[in-house]
Protein backbone atom coordinates (compact mmCIF):
# COMPACT_ATOMS: atom_id res chain seq x y z
CA UNK A 1 0.00 0.00 0.00
CA UNK A 2 1.53 3.38 -1.04
CA UNK A 3 1.42 6.58 0.96
CA UNK A 4 -1.60 7.95 -0.93
CA UNK A 5 -3.64 4.84 -0.13
CA UNK A 6 -2.60 5.02 3.52
CA UNK A 7 -3.72 8.63 3.78
CA UNK A 8 -7.03 7.82 2.10
CA UNK A 9 -7.62 4.90 4.41
CA UNK A 10 -6.88 7.01 7.50
CA UNK A 11 -9.20 9.80 6.27
CA UNK A 12 -12.04 7.34 5.72
CA UNK A 13 -11.58 5.97 9.21
CA UNK A 14 -11.47 9.47 10.66
CA UNK A 15 -14.68 10.48 8.87
CA UNK A 16 -16.42 7.28 9.96
CA UNK A 17 -15.37 7.85 13.55
CA UNK A 18 -16.58 11.43 13.40
CA UNK A 19 -19.97 10.36 12.07
CA UNK A 20 -20.34 7.83 14.86
CA UNK A 21 -19.54 10.48 17.47
CA UNK A 22 -22.03 12.90 15.94
CA UNK A 23 -24.72 10.22 15.90
CA UNK A 24 -24.04 9.38 19.55
CA UNK A 25 -24.27 13.08 20.44
CA UNK A 26 -27.59 13.36 18.64
CA UNK A 27 -29.01 10.35 20.40
CA UNK A 28 -27.88 11.71 23.74
CA UNK A 29 -30.16 14.75 23.21
CA UNK A 30 -33.22 12.51 22.81
CA UNK A 31 -32.58 9.54 25.09
CA UNK A 32 -32.01 8.87 28.74
CA UNK A 33 -28.44 7.60 28.87
CA UNK A 34 -28.09 7.35 32.62
CA UNK A 35 -25.76 4.50 33.48
CA UNK A 36 -24.33 4.22 29.96
CA UNK A 37 -21.11 5.93 30.97
CA UNK A 38 -20.55 3.40 33.70
CA UNK A 39 -21.28 0.46 31.39
CA UNK A 40 -18.93 1.77 28.73
CA UNK A 41 -16.23 2.26 31.34
CA UNK A 42 -16.72 -1.32 32.48
CA UNK A 43 -16.35 -2.54 28.92
CA UNK A 44 -13.14 -0.60 28.67
CA UNK A 45 -11.73 -2.64 31.52
CA UNK A 46 -12.06 -5.86 29.47
CA UNK A 47 -8.61 -6.43 27.91
CA UNK A 48 -9.96 -8.89 25.38
CA UNK A 49 -12.43 -6.32 24.04
CA UNK A 50 -9.79 -3.60 23.98
CA UNK A 51 -7.42 -5.82 22.04
CA UNK A 52 -10.11 -6.78 19.55
CA UNK A 53 -11.14 -3.17 18.96
CA UNK A 54 -7.56 -2.05 18.58
CA UNK A 55 -6.80 -4.82 16.13
CA UNK A 56 -9.87 -4.06 14.01
CA UNK A 57 -9.17 -0.33 13.94
CA UNK A 58 -5.43 -0.39 13.31
CA UNK A 59 -4.89 -3.68 11.50
CA UNK A 60 -1.58 -5.48 11.84
CA UNK A 61 0.66 -3.64 14.26
CA UNK A 62 4.44 -3.63 13.77
CA UNK A 63 6.36 -6.32 15.65
CA UNK A 64 8.29 -3.78 17.67
CA UNK A 65 6.34 -1.37 19.88
CA UNK A 66 3.07 -0.07 18.54
CA UNK A 67 3.49 3.39 20.06
CA UNK A 68 6.85 3.94 18.41
CA UNK A 69 5.67 2.91 14.94
CA UNK A 70 2.19 4.42 14.65
CA UNK A 71 2.15 7.86 13.04
CA UNK A 72 -0.25 10.35 11.51
CA UNK A 73 -3.95 9.59 11.60
CA UNK A 74 -3.37 6.20 13.19
CA UNK A 75 -1.70 7.82 16.19
CA UNK A 76 -4.35 10.60 16.31
CA UNK A 77 -7.22 8.09 16.35
CA UNK A 78 -5.50 6.03 19.03
CA UNK A 79 -4.71 9.01 21.24
CA UNK A 80 -8.39 10.06 21.25
CA UNK A 81 -9.74 6.63 22.15
CA UNK A 82 -9.13 5.49 25.71
CA UNK A 83 -10.65 2.11 24.87
CA UNK A 84 -8.28 1.53 21.96
CA UNK A 85 -5.30 2.83 23.90
CA UNK A 86 -6.05 0.42 26.73
CA UNK A 87 -5.52 -2.53 24.44
CA UNK A 88 -2.52 -1.22 22.53
CA UNK A 89 0.16 -2.62 24.80
CA UNK A 90 -1.51 -6.05 24.99
CA UNK A 91 -1.69 -6.30 21.21
CA UNK A 92 1.95 -5.29 20.87
CA UNK A 93 3.02 -7.88 23.44
CA UNK A 94 1.11 -10.70 21.73
CA UNK A 95 2.60 -9.78 18.36
CA UNK A 96 6.03 -9.55 19.94
CA UNK A 97 5.72 -13.18 21.02
CA UNK A 98 5.11 -12.52 24.72
CA UNK A 99 4.17 -15.57 26.79
CA UNK A 100 0.37 -15.57 27.16
CA UNK A 101 0.79 -17.95 30.09
CA UNK A 102 1.80 -15.06 32.32
CA UNK A 103 -1.63 -13.45 32.13
CA UNK A 104 -3.72 -16.52 31.37
CA UNK A 105 -3.18 -18.34 34.64
CA UNK A 106 -4.60 -21.76 35.48
CA UNK A 107 -8.27 -22.53 35.90
CA UNK A 108 -7.12 -25.54 37.88
CA UNK A 109 -4.35 -24.32 40.11
CA UNK A 110 -2.42 -26.80 42.18
CA UNK A 111 -4.19 -26.93 45.51
CA UNK A 112 -2.14 -25.23 48.22
CA UNK A 113 -1.64 -26.83 51.60
CA UNK A 114 -4.62 -24.99 53.04
CA UNK A 115 -6.73 -27.05 50.55
CA UNK A 116 -8.93 -24.63 48.63
CA UNK A 117 -11.30 -27.27 47.27
CA UNK A 118 -11.73 -29.21 44.07
CA UNK A 119 -11.22 -27.36 40.76
CA UNK A 120 -14.38 -26.74 38.74
CA UNK A 121 -13.65 -27.63 35.13
CA UNK A 122 -16.54 -27.46 32.66
CA UNK A 123 -17.73 -30.72 31.11
CA UNK A 124 -16.31 -31.24 27.61
CA UNK A 125 -18.52 -30.51 24.61
CA UNK A 126 -18.54 -31.98 21.12
CA UNK A 127 -16.53 -28.99 19.93
CA UNK A 128 -14.18 -28.28 22.83
CA UNK A 129 -12.60 -25.28 21.14
CA UNK A 130 -9.12 -26.47 22.04
CA UNK A 131 -6.33 -24.08 21.09
CA UNK A 132 -2.68 -25.04 20.76
CA UNK A 133 0.07 -23.06 22.39
CA UNK A 134 3.76 -23.51 23.20
CA UNK A 135 4.81 -21.96 26.50
CA UNK A 136 8.23 -20.33 26.47
CA UNK A 137 10.13 -18.07 28.83
CA UNK A 138 10.97 -14.46 28.12
CA UNK A 139 13.27 -11.78 29.49
CA UNK A 140 11.97 -9.60 32.30
CA UNK A 141 8.72 -9.59 34.23
CA UNK A 142 8.41 -12.44 36.69
CA UNK A 143 10.86 -14.59 34.76
CA UNK A 144 14.31 -15.39 36.14
CA UNK A 145 16.79 -16.57 33.53
CA UNK A 146 20.20 -18.23 33.46
CA UNK A 147 22.00 -20.36 30.84
CA UNK A 148 18.90 -21.08 28.78
CA UNK A 149 16.73 -21.99 31.78
CA UNK A 150 13.68 -19.85 32.61
CA UNK A 151 12.04 -19.86 36.04
CA UNK A 152 8.68 -18.16 36.50
CA UNK A 153 8.51 -16.77 40.04
CA UNK A 154 5.00 -16.92 41.47
CA UNK A 155 6.14 -16.55 45.07
CA UNK A 156 5.93 -13.59 47.41
CA UNK A 157 9.64 -13.82 48.25
CA UNK A 158 10.96 -11.01 46.02
CA UNK A 159 13.57 -13.23 44.37
CA UNK A 160 16.11 -12.31 41.72
CA UNK A 161 18.22 -14.39 39.33
CA UNK A 162 20.85 -15.09 42.01
CA UNK A 163 18.52 -17.72 43.50
CA UNK A 164 19.15 -19.89 40.44
CA UNK A 165 22.71 -20.51 41.66
CA UNK A 166 22.17 -20.75 45.42
CA UNK A 167 21.11 -24.36 45.85
CA UNK A 168 23.06 -27.62 45.83
CA UNK A 169 22.13 -30.75 43.89
CA UNK A 170 21.99 -33.45 46.57
CA UNK A 171 20.68 -36.53 44.78
CA UNK A 172 23.20 -39.37 45.26
CA UNK A 173 22.00 -42.48 43.46
CA UNK A 174 23.14 -45.81 44.87
CA UNK A 175 21.94 -49.40 44.71
CA UNK A 176 18.33 -50.30 45.39
CA UNK A 177 15.17 -48.35 44.47
CA UNK A 178 16.25 -44.87 43.37
CA UNK A 179 13.13 -43.17 41.99
CA UNK A 180 9.62 -42.92 43.43
CA UNK A 181 6.77 -41.89 41.10
CA UNK A 182 3.39 -41.05 42.63
CA UNK A 183 0.29 -39.00 41.85
CA UNK A 184 -1.33 -36.72 44.43
CA UNK A 185 -4.04 -35.99 41.85
CA UNK A 186 -3.96 -39.30 40.05
CA UNK A 187 -7.49 -39.11 38.61
CA UNK A 188 -6.59 -36.12 36.43
CA UNK A 189 -7.17 -37.00 32.76
CA UNK A 190 -7.01 -35.53 29.28
CA UNK A 191 -9.16 -34.64 26.29
CA UNK A 192 -10.69 -37.64 24.54
CA UNK A 193 -10.28 -36.10 21.08
CA UNK A 194 -7.72 -38.76 20.12
CA UNK A 195 -10.33 -41.51 20.39
CA UNK A 196 -9.06 -42.84 23.72
CA UNK A 197 -12.38 -42.77 25.54
CA UNK A 198 -12.84 -43.27 29.26
CA UNK A 199 -15.62 -43.07 31.84
CA UNK A 200 -15.37 -39.79 33.72
CA UNK A 201 -15.60 -39.56 37.48
CA UNK A 202 -15.72 -35.76 37.02
CA UNK A 203 -15.01 -33.56 33.98
CA UNK A 204 -11.51 -34.43 32.73
CA UNK A 205 -11.01 -36.92 35.55
CA UNK A 206 -11.28 -40.69 35.70
CA UNK A 207 -10.50 -43.56 38.05
CA UNK A 208 -9.52 -45.65 35.03
CA UNK A 209 -5.77 -45.92 35.50
CA UNK A 210 -5.29 -46.73 31.84
CA UNK A 211 -6.32 -43.16 31.01
CA UNK A 212 -5.31 -40.95 33.95
CA UNK A 213 -2.00 -39.79 35.43
CA UNK A 214 -1.13 -43.31 36.60
CA UNK A 215 -0.82 -44.29 32.94
CA UNK A 216 1.53 -41.37 32.31
CA UNK A 217 3.59 -42.25 35.37
CA UNK A 218 3.93 -45.83 34.19
CA UNK A 219 5.21 -44.59 30.84
CA UNK A 220 7.94 -42.68 32.68
CA UNK A 221 8.72 -45.67 34.89
CA UNK A 222 9.12 -47.90 31.82
CA UNK A 223 11.65 -45.50 30.30
CA UNK A 224 13.61 -45.18 33.55
CA UNK A 225 13.76 -48.96 33.95
CA UNK A 226 14.95 -49.35 30.37
CA UNK A 227 17.95 -47.22 31.36
CA UNK A 228 18.69 -49.51 34.31
CA UNK A 229 17.25 -47.24 37.00
CA UNK A 230 15.17 -48.83 39.76
CA UNK A 231 11.70 -47.34 40.16
CA UNK A 232 8.86 -47.63 42.63
CA UNK A 233 5.56 -46.55 41.08
CA UNK A 234 2.81 -45.79 43.59
CA UNK A 235 -0.46 -46.19 41.64
CA UNK A 236 -2.84 -45.17 44.43
CA UNK A 237 -5.38 -42.40 43.75
CA UNK A 238 -4.98 -39.95 46.61
CA UNK A 239 -7.59 -37.54 45.22
CA UNK A 240 -10.45 -40.03 45.03
CA UNK A 241 -13.11 -40.30 46.34
CA UNK A 242 -12.20 -37.07 48.18
CA UNK A 243 -10.14 -34.37 46.49
CA UNK A 244 -9.48 -32.27 49.61
CA UNK A 245 -6.69 -33.66 51.74
CA UNK A 246 -4.94 -35.30 48.78
CA UNK A 247 -1.57 -33.75 49.64
CA UNK A 248 -1.83 -34.93 53.25
CA UNK A 249 -2.53 -38.47 52.09
CA UNK A 250 0.26 -38.51 49.52
CA UNK A 251 2.65 -37.04 52.09
CA UNK A 252 1.99 -39.94 54.47
CA UNK A 253 2.59 -42.38 51.62
CA UNK A 254 5.89 -40.77 50.59
CA UNK A 255 7.10 -40.86 54.17
CA UNK A 256 6.36 -44.58 54.28
CA UNK A 257 8.13 -45.23 50.96
CA UNK A 258 11.23 -43.29 52.05
CA UNK A 259 11.30 -45.22 55.32
CA UNK A 260 10.94 -48.54 53.49
CA UNK A 261 13.51 -47.65 50.81
CA UNK A 262 16.07 -45.12 52.11
CA UNK A 263 17.86 -45.45 48.76
CA UNK A 264 15.09 -43.44 47.03
CA UNK A 265 16.57 -40.02 46.21
CA UNK A 266 14.27 -38.82 43.40
CA UNK A 267 10.55 -38.31 44.04
CA UNK A 268 8.33 -37.28 41.12
CA UNK A 269 4.72 -36.27 41.78
CA UNK A 270 3.20 -36.42 38.28
CA UNK A 271 0.19 -34.23 37.40
CA UNK A 272 -1.29 -32.48 34.40
CA UNK A 273 -2.10 -28.76 34.19
CA UNK A 274 -5.41 -27.16 33.16
CA UNK A 275 -5.56 -23.86 31.28
CA UNK A 276 -8.78 -22.09 30.38
CA UNK A 277 -9.08 -18.67 28.72
CA UNK A 278 -11.43 -15.83 29.64
CA UNK A 279 -14.01 -17.00 27.10
CA UNK A 280 -13.87 -20.64 28.18
CA UNK A 281 -11.43 -21.72 25.50
CA UNK A 282 -9.22 -24.67 26.44
CA UNK A 283 -5.48 -24.57 25.78
CA UNK A 284 -3.31 -27.56 24.96
CA UNK A 285 0.44 -27.28 25.54
CA UNK A 286 2.40 -28.74 22.66
CA UNK A 287 5.94 -28.94 21.37
CA UNK A 288 6.96 -30.32 18.00
CA UNK A 289 9.84 -32.73 18.41
CA UNK A 290 11.17 -34.69 15.42
CA UNK A 291 8.00 -33.92 13.48
CA UNK A 292 5.67 -35.14 16.26
CA UNK A 293 3.41 -33.00 18.43
CA UNK A 294 3.93 -33.89 22.06
CA UNK A 295 2.73 -32.43 25.34
CA UNK A 296 5.03 -29.95 27.02
CA UNK A 297 6.30 -30.83 30.49
CA UNK A 298 6.69 -28.41 33.40
CA UNK A 299 8.50 -28.68 36.73
CA UNK A 300 6.91 -27.00 39.77
CA UNK A 301 9.13 -26.23 42.76
CA UNK A 302 7.67 -25.27 46.12
CA UNK A 303 9.19 -22.81 48.60
CA UNK A 304 8.61 -21.52 52.12
CA UNK A 305 6.66 -18.55 50.74
CA UNK A 306 3.50 -19.78 52.48
CA UNK A 307 5.24 -19.53 55.86
CA UNK A 308 5.59 -23.30 56.26
CA UNK A 309 9.09 -24.59 57.00
CA UNK A 310 11.00 -25.69 53.91
CA UNK A 311 14.69 -24.94 54.58
CA UNK A 312 16.05 -26.80 51.54
CA UNK A 313 13.77 -25.58 48.78
CA UNK A 314 16.75 -24.01 46.99
CA UNK A 315 18.25 -27.49 46.70
CA UNK A 316 15.02 -28.76 45.13
CA UNK A 317 15.26 -25.85 42.69
CA UNK A 318 18.91 -26.63 41.93
CA UNK A 319 17.94 -30.22 41.08
CA UNK A 320 15.14 -29.02 38.82
CA UNK A 321 17.50 -26.60 37.06
CA UNK A 322 20.03 -29.41 36.58
CA UNK A 323 17.42 -31.48 34.76
CA UNK A 324 16.08 -28.49 32.84
CA UNK A 325 19.49 -27.52 31.43
CA UNK A 326 19.77 -30.81 29.59
CA UNK A 327 16.14 -30.69 28.52
CA UNK A 328 16.45 -27.27 26.85
CA UNK A 329 19.64 -28.46 25.15
CA UNK A 330 18.16 -31.71 23.87
CA UNK A 331 14.73 -30.50 22.72
CA UNK A 332 13.36 -27.40 21.05
CA UNK A 333 10.52 -26.62 23.46
CA UNK A 334 9.59 -29.81 25.33
CA UNK A 335 10.20 -28.16 28.69
CA UNK A 336 7.98 -25.30 29.85
CA UNK A 337 9.63 -22.78 32.19
CA UNK A 338 10.03 -24.03 35.76
CA UNK A 339 7.46 -22.49 38.12
CA UNK A 340 8.28 -21.45 41.69
CA UNK A 341 5.29 -21.45 44.06
CA UNK A 342 4.68 -20.37 47.66
CA UNK A 343 3.48 -23.77 48.88
CA UNK A 344 5.68 -26.79 49.51
CA UNK A 345 3.75 -29.64 47.80
CA UNK A 346 5.48 -32.07 50.21
CA UNK A 347 8.87 -31.31 48.66
CA UNK A 348 10.29 -30.63 52.12
CA UNK A 349 10.55 -34.42 52.44
CA UNK A 350 13.50 -34.68 50.04
CA UNK A 351 15.83 -32.32 48.11
CA UNK A 352 15.22 -34.53 45.06
CA UNK A 353 11.42 -34.09 45.19
CA UNK A 354 9.79 -32.37 42.18
CA UNK A 355 6.27 -31.89 40.93
CA UNK A 356 5.96 -32.69 37.21
CA UNK A 357 3.07 -31.49 35.04
CA UNK A 358 2.65 -33.28 31.70
CA UNK A 359 0.54 -31.16 29.34
CA UNK A 360 -2.88 -29.84 30.27
CA UNK A 361 -6.46 -31.12 30.14
CA UNK A 362 -6.71 -29.91 26.53
CA UNK A 363 -3.95 -32.31 25.49
CA UNK A 364 -4.69 -35.90 24.55
CA UNK A 365 -3.32 -38.91 26.37
CA UNK A 366 -1.42 -39.75 23.17
CA UNK A 367 0.39 -36.41 23.33
CA UNK A 368 0.98 -36.75 27.07
CA UNK A 369 2.54 -40.21 26.73
CA UNK A 370 4.80 -39.00 23.91
CA UNK A 371 5.96 -35.99 25.94
CA UNK A 372 6.45 -38.14 29.06
CA UNK A 373 8.64 -40.61 27.13
CA UNK A 374 10.93 -37.90 25.79
CA UNK A 375 11.13 -36.15 29.15
CA UNK A 376 11.91 -39.34 31.09
CA UNK A 377 14.54 -40.41 28.57
CA UNK A 378 16.39 -37.11 28.90
CA UNK A 379 16.08 -37.11 32.70
CA UNK A 380 17.33 -40.71 32.90
CA UNK A 381 20.43 -39.77 30.93
CA UNK A 382 21.03 -36.82 33.25
CA UNK A 383 20.67 -38.98 36.36
CA UNK A 384 23.03 -41.62 35.02
CA UNK A 385 25.61 -38.97 34.15
CA UNK A 386 25.31 -37.62 37.69
CA UNK A 387 25.74 -41.12 39.13
CA UNK A 388 28.85 -41.82 37.04
CA UNK A 389 30.29 -38.41 37.76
Amino acid sequence: MDKRDQIGRALRRGVALGLVLVACWGLSLMADLSGVKERLAALGQEPGLSVSLLSSQLGELPRQTASAELTGWGRLLLSHSALLAAGEEAVAEVRDGADPMEDLGSKEELVDEEEQGEPDLKPPTEDEGILEMTAKGKEGGKYLHDQGVYVYDRTDLGLDASVLEEGTVDVPLGEGPQILILHTHGSEAYSQSDGRSYEESDPYRTTDCNHNMVRVGEEMATVFRAHGLQVVHDTNLYDYPAYNGAYDRSKAAVEQWLKQYPTIKVVLDVHRDALVGNEGEIYKLVSEEAGEKVAQVMLVVGTDGSGAAHPRWRDNLAFGIKLQKNLVTGYSSLARPIVLRNSRYNQQLSPGYLLVEVGGHGNTLTEALAGARLWADNVARTLLAMKEG
